[in-house]
């Protein structure tokens, strides 16, 4: 295939995924606004009127760390199950298979942009201005979709063979919900597991967009450092695990 049928195929997936996604629901995409504002409600009136939180803009500080886990929870899950989920396409079309959880992890990214919308709207709304390190917003969203389409493949291949992979993964996100600091702050955590934390790029963009959106600073560079290390090399072992199982997906799809 040329380069140009690979985009192709690539765009036509998302595509798809996102339609059918959609297909059966009287809300369509306004589901994609509604989970993060209720979770980010119950979050503010829990923090705020039970627990007497003195964090300023609470919505925002939840949000900062909602949006980037509700995406990476979502694309990590259904990039697992997506080569069984397109079995059928598979086995038919002689097309380059590592499309098939990239595209998928793509897909959600029509979710994202959606939910990055409220969380700069209300950004706007609680009076934390434009500034000039918006610039790192879409490198850093960017990393997180390297880092996941890594985990994708490499889960993805897992699933064809070992088909309780996609239990493991929801349990990993309800664990991952806990310690990636959403609603609480950096400074909480024990400065041993501070560099532990900055690894994880999904903790790291919370960090990084509280840096950007509420303190109007820069990520510091060893945090930026920590998040494309970690991404990248995650994309790599994920491209060599799927690249030496697909050898054997056609007799396990």
């Amino acid at each position: 295939m040329w380069k140009g049928d690979y985009l192709f195929l690539l765009s036509n997936l998302v595509k798809r995924d996102f339609r059918l996604r959609y297909r059966n629901m009287s809300l369509g995409v306004f589901w994609s606004l509604l989970n993060p504002l209720v979770t980010m409600l119950a979050l503010t009136f829990v923090f705020t009127r039970v627990m007497s939180s003195s964090q300023k803009h609470f919505p925002v500080f939840v949000l900062c760390g909602l949006v980037p886990f509700n995406f990476f929870a979502m694309a990590w899950s259904t990039g697992t199950g997506s080569l069984l989920e397109n079995s059928s396409m598979i086995k038919r079309v002689p097309v380059p298979r590592e499309v098939v959880p990239i595209a998928t992890v793509l897909g959600n990214c029509l979710h994202l942009f959606i939910q990055i919308a409220l969380l700069l709207g209300f950004a706007l709304a609680f009076g934390l201005g434009v500034n000039r390190y918006w610039l790192w917003l879409p490198f850093v969203w960017g990393m997180e979709v390297v880092f996941v389409c890594g985990l994708a493949l490499m889960f993805s291949a897992a699933n064809v063979y070992i088909r309780d992979t996609r239990y493991v993964v929801e349990s990993a996100n309800t664990l991952l919900f806990w310690i990636v600091p959403i609603f609480y702050s950096f400074q909480v955590i024990p400065p041993k597991f501070r560099d532990i934390y900055q690894l994880n790029p999904v903790a790291a963009l919370v960090l990084a967009l509280r840096n950007i959106l509420m303190e109007s600073a820069p990520p510091p560079a060893t945090l930026l450092v920590k998040l494309t290390l970690s991404s990248l090399v995650v994309l790599g072992v994920g491209l060599l695990v799927f690249r030496k199982a697909r050898e054997g997906f056609y007799d396990y799809l």
